[in-house]
């Protein structure tokens, strides 16, 4: 087992990462604050997930427990991955523990937010109550679930008085099945086949096809609420809604948000401009998925492209 205790150890993809602005923790995760948490801030609109959710974005630590860690090589990904610019995937690493990633990681974000203490935009209270996040959202970047210690991990989160959604590729169900429920979990579905799994996600694990729909089997299994999220790049993956809703009518989770593949980060590198849908694109797939799963709209938010499908009508707010 090689240790990664030293990020400048690999090379110029960790520099590529600060300069995308994430925030480095430890061996292998890091934080990044988003546009929406810098909105908040200056006293602007939350995100999608606080009008669906009720998450304040500027109490809201967005991070991963691995950054540079997945099999998958999804062509959407705004992340740099492995076989880009020649750079090696992630050795076996010595983990950092759950407790030293929570204090770093909410270390870290107040350190990125501390520059808007000097501007006369911000909203006072708002960047008060940043300092103190509420809220971790456990995806970011890399496949959370590669993290041996995720489970303690949301619940040194959950100990900390920090509601946490989880989101992952569903590669690894076993991983999943041994996990302390998060506040809300997330399963990502990127394709109705595995034919065009193969094309968007690009696994480099064998049977990775298979692992993903036995994540989605395992949801009814989960007391707090799930989702399927579908990233929907044009001329992709926005075909077969019938075969989208085979796959979420068997795993029955509690909503489904299609959102639109965002033309940012890396991406662009692999896919043009016009791989990114409009909002009216978006809400006609969504709302063909839901037609054939017995799904229907319930909020949608233009700005973000993503619509969010229910059965049982809008969300509880938690938190």
């Amino acid at each position: 087992m090689t240790s990664a205790a030293n990020p400048s150890s690999s090379g110029d993809r960790y520099s590529v990462l600060r300069a995308q602005g994430y925030h480095l923790v430890g061996s292998h995760s890091a934080v990044k604050t988003c546009h929406w948490t810098r909105e908040a801030i200056l006293g602007g609109e939350f995100c999608y997930k606080g009008k669906f959710y009720g998450i304040r974005s500027h109490r809201c630590l967005q991070m991963t427990p691995a950054v540079s860690r997945c099999s998958n090589a999804c062509v959407y990904c705004w992340r740099i991955l492995p076989s880009e610019r020649g750079f090696p995937g992630d050795d076996c690493v010595v983990e950092d523990h759950p407790v030293k990633i929570v204090e770093e990681s909410i270390r870290a974000q107040r350190r990125a937010l501390s520059g808007f203490k000097g501007n006369p935009m911000v909203d006072r209270a708002r960047f008060r109550e940043a300092m103190d996040p509420k809220h971790a959202a456990i995806s970011l970047s890399g496949e959370p679930t590669e993290y041996s210690m995720l489970d303690e991990l949301i619940g040194e989160f959950a100990r900390r008085g920090m509601t946490t959604f989880l989101v992952t590729n569903g590669i690894n169900p076993r991983k999943l099945g041994e996990l302390k429920e998060p506040t809300q979990l997330y399963v990502s579905l990127s394709a109705p086949s595995e034919e065009v799994y193969r094309l968007i996600c690009r696994p480099t694990r064998a049977g990775s096809w298979k692992m993903l729909i036995e994540s989605l089997s395992m949801l009814s299994s989960f007391s707090c609420p799930t989702v399927v999220r579908v990233t929907a790049v044009r001329n992709l993956n926005m075909v077969d809604p019938e075969g989208y809703a085979r796959l979420i009518s068997s795993a029955s989770p509690t909503y489904v948000e299609v959102k639109a593949y965002m033309h940012v980060g890396f991406s662009v590198t692999r896919l043009g401009f016009e791989s990114m849908p409009s909002h009216e694109e978006v809400l006609r797939f969504a709302s063909s998925i839901g037609e054939y799963a017995g799904y229907e709209p319930v909020d949608e938010s233009p700005i973000s492209r993503v619509v969010l499908l229910s059965r049982i009508g809008k969300p509880k707010k938690v938190s």
